[in-house]
């Protein structure tokens, strides 16, 4: 399998891909944004993966899921990525949870054994904060992805502290909520770009749901693979860590 990661070798040294592949990632949520951070870290040689989702595979999903395909449809999220990795690296172990997390569980999913970085694509602002809480608690490096719906510019995803984001009213929330809790910093992706605002008719039509394209929570979910590659190799020290 040495060839599969020749290429990264030339640009990070293989010293440096060796220690991506003794490292643990655990990505929560693998949606429109995690299922392409699973993609870039099993391509980069991480050596364990626990991928985390309680969703099936819905049509739904086609538009922006690198695990949506036809063929995956009504298939669990975890299993569908879990064999896509192998399928990159067949020596990439992979630990696939469907479990909707929350609270009451993240302690235990954080008892994985040796978790090196935490990656939290969450849709849910309660489980955001449960994952961040517990990482904080636990001392486990973290990285969070703030809102990539109504958006269309890739290009205005940024990396930094939650308490110097902006623009994002995820973010808003979460720095309100972070700072009740006593957590002085965490590492986020966010965009600076203006949600699409919906008109009453498309309310109307849509109800809650929220529009997305293939190409803004791909890049986010790029970035965020990243930084964890970049923040584990301590590529760029003076970037904002966790």
């Amino acid at each position: 399998m040495e060839e599969i990661y020749s290429r990264t070798n030339i640009l990070l040294g293989k010293q440096n891909v060796d220690i991506l592949k003794s490292k643990h990632i655990m990505v929560c949520g693998i949606g429109g944004v995690g299922s392409f951070v699973i993609e870039a870290l099993a391509r980069v040689g991480i050596g364990t993966l626990t991928i985390i989702d309680k969703d099936i595979v819905d049509i739904t999903n086609i538009n922006r899921q690198i695990i949506a395909l036809q063929s995956t449809i009504g298939k669990d999220k975890v299993e569908v990525a879990k064999q896509r990795i192998l399928e990159i690296n067949s020596t990439i172990k992979v630990n696939s949870i469907k479990i909707d997390i929350n609270k009451d569980n993240i302690k235990d999913l954080l008892n994985e054994k040796g978790i090196d970085y935490v990656v939290d694509c969450v849709d849910n602002i309660e489980a955001k904060i449960a994952i961040i809480e517990n990482c904080n608690n636990e001392n486990i490096k973290c990285i969070s992805c703030m809102g990539t719906a109504n958006k269309i510019n890739p290009l205005d995803f940024k990396v930094d502290d939650i308490y110097k984001t902006y623009a994002c009213p995820l973010a808003k929330i979460l720095r309100k909520r972070l700072k009740q809790i006593g957590i002085k910093k965490q590492k986020v992706v966010f965009s600076i770009e203006e949600s699409k605002k919906m008109s009453e008719e498309e309310k109307n039509i849509y109800g809650n749901n929220l529009g997305s394209v293939s190409f803004v929570p791909s890049c986010a979910g790029l970035v965020l693979a990243s930084e964890v590659v970049k923040d584990i190799l301590e590529i760029n020290k003076n970037a904002h860590s966790k």
